[in-house]
């Protein structure tokens, strides 16, 4: 298969892609204003409890998005269950997906109770080590929803229908300004919580978002060749397993993804107030930024684990190729036009001068950087459309810890004294994060160029 006839397809899977793509940004989006209502809004009440958010949140999305992780395995699994016609088989494996959500929900639960030690690590006064304890007290009685939701997720996803969650996410970020404000600040015979406050917030639209999506698989005809209701299931370990099997490599890669830039964020602080506000701001940036390629990335996966569903390795891999394409010049697109408007993007957040000029110089590395994340999570969720988990989390743990960390460590506090001037400091672990998606990205796309190679000889098409 030539290059030229995938760039050919690009007519017709482009489309595909934004298609399925533009909701679920829209949601994630919905999504990371949650956080930023969060932080806004407490921190107008005290900065003990934006601190008591901070460390809190730190805690509760590390666990959060390792446990979501394992669960979104449901999602290239019931997508190959689709794109083969056997619809009656997506709604066991979505009840098998809901045992194992329980079961890491308890898991969760017994962590976010019992957080004394993770808390201690950080040498906080008392006052603001028990407002976080609270917080995550609050939020493990929405833990539940949460994991019965990501099920839910999964399954839209993998039936083409991310439309739907993102609906019911936007409906939910309309009712997190007036809960926040209800319980953070107090009302109608409330009295105000502060920081956590806001954990009740999202626990009551958690279970919100849960009840009237569960609502909408009932009821809606669509589903009902699924059969997700149409009987009860006792756990099946064997399918449980394949489940775990590809869920713990993924949850773990989650893992990774997230502590590699916790921990940076952590070593950058020891350069002062004025590097980790700097460093914030751009990190900020990078999140937003993030999820056009994610989303995209999720598409993607959609629309390849259907293809091999359906028996159409070369297919596939023709989607796979063209959203790598298309995805990497959205970003390239992207970064030029965040150097091109970084100071204007600078004025948003009205940093003091300080900030600002330590700032600047680290747009060069968003800007950049933009292409090789692009690169590694788009091969990354094709790959999962085939079930290879297990290798990715492996390139993840060697390059975003080994080379992202211990290289940024090495450069940003020039451990042998010969690192360059402009590689010092915060521009260091921004340059190791850098090398390591793009050396992450290269051994993906590798991987992936091989599996799909693999799947075509072993899974030829059927005569029909």
């Amino acid at each position: 298969m030539g290059l030229h006839f995938k760039l050919a397809r690009l007519g017709e899977d482009i489309p595909a892609l934004l298609k399925l793509a533009a909701p679920l940004l829209i949601g994630q989006l919905a999504v990371i204003t949650f956080g930023v209502l969060d932080t806004a809004m407490t921190a107008r009440y005290s900065a003990p409890d934006l601190a008591a958010l901070a460390m809190a949140s730190a805690i509760f999305i590390s666990i959060y998005v390792g446990l979501t992780g394992v669960v979104s395995a449901l999602a290239p699994i019931a997508g190959q269950l689709f794109g083969a016609k056997r619809l009656d088989e997506i709604g066991e494996e979505v009840r098998q997906s809901i045992w194992l959500a329980l079961g890491l929900t308890v898991l969760g639960c017994l962590v976010l109770l019992n957080a004394d030690f993770l808390l201690r690590i950080s040498r906080v006064d008392l006052e603001i080590e028990g407002k976080a304890r609270l917080y995550l007290s609050i939020l493990a009685i929405g833990l539940p929803a949460s994991m019965g939701m990501r099920v839910l997720i999964a399954l839209h996803n993998a039936v083409s229908r991310p439309a739907v969650i993102t609906v019911v996410q936007l409906i939910g970020l309309g009712l997190k300004f007036p809960l926040n404000l209800l319980f953070i600040y107090g009302g109608f015979g409330f009295e105000g919580m502060g920081g956590p406050g806001c954990a009740v917030a999202t626990v009551i639209i958690s279970w919100l978002w849960l009840v009237s999506t569960l609502l909408i698989v009932l009821l809606d005809d669509f589903y009902k060749p699924f059969k997700v209701f149409s009987r009860f299931s006792m756990p099946d370990w064997r399918r449980i397993w394949t489940l775990l099997r590809l869920g713990a490599p993924i949850g773990f890669s989650y893992l990774i993804e997230v502590t590699s830039f916790s921990f940076m964020s952590l070593f950058i602080a020891r350069l002062g107030t004025t590097a980790l506000a700097g460093h914030q701001i751009i990190a900020n940036m990078g999140t937003v930024m993030y999820m056009v390629p994610l989303a995209l990335s999720i598409a993607t996966m959609t629309l390849v684990s259907q293809s091999i569903g359906a028996n159409k390795q070369e297919r596939a891999e023709e989607i796979g190729w063209s959203s790598i394409f298309f995805t990497t010049v959205v970003c390239v697109s992207m970064g030029v036009a965040v150097w091109v408007f970084r100071m204007t993007l600078l004025d948003l957040y009205n940093p003091p001068e300080e900030v600002r000029a330590f700032s600047v110089p680290l747009f060069l590395f968003i800007a950049f950087y933009q292409v090789f994340d692009a690169l590694q999570v788009n091969a990354a969720f094709i790959l999962r459309a085939y079930r290879v988990a297990f290798w990715p989390m492996l390139i993840y743990a060697g390059s975003l810890w080994g080379v992202g960390l211990g290289g940024g460590y090495l450069m940003g506090f020039n451990v042998f004294g010969n690192t360059p001037a402009f590689l010092q400091g915060a521009s260091g672990f921004w340059a190791g994060n850098s090398i390591s998606l793009g050396l992450a990205a290269c051994f993906l796309l590798y991987l992936f160029r091989r599996t799909a190679a693999r799947f075509e000889k072993t899974h030829p098409p059927v005569e029909v």
